[in-house]
């Protein structure tokens, strides 16, 4: 476990530095992109073959979210996945989805209608 987190902080570091190879950007089975450096609130990222998802992460939003009480700014971070039929089970990309929000970018009181899921069917 240690040497796998030793490898991702050396990969992190020379990524930030733009010292990555191509190959080793390569052999993925799914991506990350960012566009909310640019704007936008939701785009439907392209699955780069052989890859079989991309999940796309545009511009953080303040929206209000009732607490029970009150509304509340919530920080919310719009996510569209796109993802191969042929590999990938519907239900199952929106539970990667819910997973994904509820785990790792929201806050307790975020809703989970502000997660989207869009699905490309590649021919």
């Amino acid at each position: 476990m240690w040497q796998v987190a030793d490898e991702i902080t050396d990969l992190a570091t020379r990524a930030q530095a733009r010292k990555v190879s191509l190959d080793e950007m390569g052999g993925a089975s799914m991506t990350i992109t960012n566009l909310g450096g640019i704007g936008g609130t939701a785009f439907t990222p392209i699955v780069n073959p052989p890859e079989i998802a991309i999940l796309g992460i545009t511009k953080t939003e303040i929206r209000p979210v009732w607490d029970g009480e009150a509304f509340q700014p919530v920080p919310m971070v719009p996510l569209d996945l796109s993802y191969d039929h042929r590999v990938v089970n519907g239900a199952d990309a929106a539970r990667f989805m819910t997973s994904v929000s509820y785990r790792h970018l929201t806050l307790p009181t975020a809703h989970p209608g502000d997660v989207r899921v869009v699905a490309d069917v590649l021919k």
